[in-house]
């Protein structure tokens, strides 16, 4: 069974917090995976990990564009796999993941072949209008690492 690590947000801001600090521990070729209810608060936790990777770039959804990426301390490969679904061809995801940055995959459940076994699985559930569950489930040791860091 693998472990699982649990944090109630109230607000965005607190969402945005908590994805922030997440941001402070991350290294060169982490990746994780965003899954969770509709409006959960997948981008606004990704806004968090840019603001901890200090990008000044607005961050919105690649829900069209399936691949945005911005720069700060690392690189951030935001990608929304929603519409990909099991209809894509090779699109390269490979190189995001063994590259310099941090990668991000929004329903990441739609890629699973592609992704890679050790991965940091974040769900994110809505509890009610603001309050948030989020739920981290670390693939590997270097995740396991970083949870323990971040709930220390």
């Amino acid at each position: 069974m693998l472990n699982r690590y649990e944090f109630i947000t109230n607000t965005s801001e607190q969402t945005v917090e908590f994805a922030e600090r997440l941001a402070r521990f991350l290294e060169p070729g982490d990746l994780l995976a965003l899954e969770g209810d509709l409006g959960a608060g997948k981008t606004t936790f990704t806004k968090g990990l840019a603001k901890g990777l200090e990008i000044r770039k607005v961050v919105n959804s690649p829900t069209f564009t399936i691949i945005k990426e911005y720069h700060g301390r690392l690189p951030l490969y935001h990608m929304d796999v929603y519409r990909v679904g099991d209809t894509f061809e090779d699109l390269g995801f490979d190189e995001y993941f063994e590259g310099e940055g941090v990668t991000v995959v929004e329903w990441a459940h739609l890629i699973e072949s592609q992704l890679p076994e050790e991965k940091l699985t974040i769900f994110l559930y809505n509890e009610s209008s603001e309050k948030r569950k989020i739920v981290l489930i670390p693939g590997g040791n270097r995740y396991e690492q970083l949870c323990k860091e971040i709930f220390q």
